[in-house]
């Protein structure tokens, strides 16, 4: 488990983390999300004691990191593919985090398969693609079997079989009781693995909820109906709580209804549908709306004449 306890951390007067507090539990992929500079960097470094805490604190498994005799054995860790001599082979790379842990050598062997490196695993790390460094990080991650998994962009990089091998590795070690925690910009592949999530914007906790909670709280839905008679349509429909929008000539957004009760009423004025269909806010959008205000860095909208 990763408990992170009214954490603050200061850089001089930047304040990247403000009073941050969120549990990541055992038995569940947690997804770590929040926009560019929000804090998510700094968080999981003070995870593993790579940077410290202005207050509060960080438990890994009930322990600080430091107290760990055996860290690796306790919490893995994919924070930065690259961070592997270019010069060293993928084997010599993981016997020698083995070897300061008393890990055997079959071990390493186990995690090179796992992680698909078996044909390279000889290769100096320097010509490795970004997918293949990305397998390495997070086979060193597994290599001590902790019980505690933290991931930073586990996919970036990653084909399309990569993305599914490391969905279902998630999925499975959430399933054998362990605590996984993830950080991603794919809103899309976040709400396939993970079902809680902590969102954050300039350091500060935006949301602490499920996939499907998010997702409740956000404005938005409503449906999209395509009709011969649009203005007999919008006539029938309007009503207090009701707000009907022209979004094309034959075509209407409708707000405060279902697609059933839109259905209904153009069924029973013999109004003909060619398109009826309720729109579900995606995790994406959820993350946006909550976000919007805490973007610290956003592009400026560039004018068409401008560019021409």
């Amino acid at each position: 488990m990763i408990e992170v306890l009214e954490v603050t951390k200061r850089y001089g007067e930047k304040v990247a983390v403000d009073r941050l507090s969120f549990v990541a539990r055992p038995g569940q992929v947690t997804g770590f999300l929040g926009p560019n500079g929000a804090g998510k960097s700094t968080t999981m470094r003070m995870i593993v004691g790579l940077d410290r805490p202005t207050s509060g604190s960080v438990l890994v498994n009930g322990r600080p990191y430091a107290e760990h005799a055996a860290p690796l054995q306790e919490i893995g860790v994919l924070l930065e593919a690259k961070a592997v001599h270019p010069g060293r082979t993928a084997v010599s790379h993981l016997l020698g985090l083995a070897r300061t842990h008393g890990i055997p050598r079959r071990r390493v062997d186990e995690v090179i398969d796992l992680a698909g490196l078996g044909a390279v695993a000889g290769k100096r790390v320097g010509g490795f693609s970004l997918g293949m460094g990305q397998r390495l990080g997070i086979a060193a991650a597994l290599l001590g079997d902790p019980a505690v998994v933290m991931l930073d962009e586990p996919v970036n990089g990653l084909d399309p079989e990569g993305v599914l091998w490391v969905r279902n590795l998630l999925a499975g070690l959430a399933a054998e009781g362990r605590t996984v925690m993830l950080s991603s910009h794919l809103m899309s592949e976040t709400a396939l693995i993970a079902e809680h999530l902590v969102v954050v914007g300039r350091g500060r906790l935006l949301a602490d909820t499920t996939v499907a909670g998010l997702i409740a709280q956000t404005a938005g839905g409503g449906v999209q109906v395509a009709t011969s008679q649009p203005g007999l349509l919008r006539d029938l429909l309007s009503g207090p709580g009701v707000t009907v929008t022209s979004t094309a000539s034959e075509q209407l957004r409708v707000d405060g209804l279902t697609s059933r009760e839109v259905g209904a009423v153009a069924a029973g004025h013999g109004i003909p549908l060619y398109e009826l269909v309720e729109h579900r806010v995606s995790l994406e959008e959820a993350f946006m709306d909550l976000t919007r205000d805490a973007v610290e860095y956003a592009a400026t909208p560039v004018l068409q004449e401008a560019i021409r």
